[in-house]
């Protein structure tokens, strides 16, 4: 901990001996090295990385904190933001993994200041408790069988549909992308639309932008979190997305489109039990098992309809 705190740049032996004394009143189950790296593997054969928008995104393993050798078992924490809450939560229910969707080291920075930086605050806990941390994000998004396919199947219940990728990733393997575009059989109102999102979301309430409250869909634009540059060029009777800027919503409108907003991570949440569901089919592929693969009950939206 001494050469953690030197190398980033903390001044002082009594700043040292503050956190010295709280991490020694730590519960601490830290993965072994080779049982971290069998938990990443399995992770990235359901969401491969190279399926991710590298060109911008962060993914993969984003806090190593394993050690030479332990037997503890992986204990995983699912969540969608990395939030302080999910952190502390992460401590108390004992896990050494947290697989947060979104990644929670994005921008580079030069210096910690935990006192003033909630986000460099839970790195420094999470390094003192030896929680690692694993983001897939944009791969979980373009998989087959990822978040966007989990939307269409929710969006789509009860209709004969079949669903195509708007944006195909690089590798050409079918089904794999950003964006989908479901094209129904039958066309079904808007609102019904609207009906089935709320409750594939569990939501009360979301956003509907349409010139028309009786549009009639047989085609929906799909994209989980910000659908602003996978719905470019794009035509479709709906778009189904978790936020677009407000120009955006204003051009789609008036060429008589109808718009369902959810908030960005709304479209994302209700996928962490698919993916621990999945996680603990594989999880056989891991030497030790596993001990617990949890979804984060602080997780969630910063935003309420009040």
């Amino acid at each position: 901990m001494d050469c953690f705190l030197s190398l980033l740049g903390w001044q002082g032996q009594k700043c040292k001996e503050k956190f010295k004394h709280r991490h020694t009143h730590t519960y601490r189950m830290p993965l072994s090295r080779p049982s971290l790296k069998q938990v990443t593997s399995l992770l990235n054969k359901l969401y491969p990385l190279k399926y991710a928008d590298n060109s911008w995104d962060n993914t993969g393993l984003l806090i190593d904190a394993s050690v030479a050798t332990s037997n503890e078992k992986p204990r995983l924490l699912l969540a969608i933001d990395l939030t302080e809450a999910v952190a502390q939560e992460a401590i108390d229910q004992k896990c050494n993994v947290i697989v947060a969707y979104h990644p929670f080291l994005f921008r580079k920075f030069n210096r910690i200041s935990p006192e003033t930086n909630p986000q460099q605050r839970t790195l420094v806990k999470l390094l003192q408790h030896e929680i690692s941390v694993y983001s897939p994000h944009t791969a979980v998004d373009a998989a087959a069988g990822g978040v966007n396919d989990w939307l269409v199947e929710g969006v789509s219940k009860g209709s004969e549909f079949t669903s195509e990728v708007i944006i195909r990733d690089e590798s050409n393997v079918e089904g794999v992308g950003m964006g989908r575009l479901v094209t129904l059989k039958s066309p079904v109102s808007i609102l019904e639309i609207v009906s089935r999102i709320k409750v594939s979301l569990d939501l009360d309430h979301v956003q509907l932008g349409t010139r028309n409250i009786n549009q009639m869909v047989s085609t929906i634009a799909i994209c989980a979190g910000s659908g602003s540059s996978v719905f470019s060029g794009v035509d479709a009777d709906c778009y189904y997305t978790g936020e677009l800027s407000h120009h955006e919503q204003l051009a789609y409108v008036e060429q008589d489109k109808s718009l369902v907003i959810c908030g960005h991570s709304n479209t994302e949440r209700g996928f962490l039990s698919v993916m621990a569901a999945k996680i603990a089919e594989n999880v056989h592929e891991l030497e030790t098992g596993a001990d617990s693969i949890l979804v984060s009950k602080t997780d969630c939206s910063p935003f309420q309809t009040v």
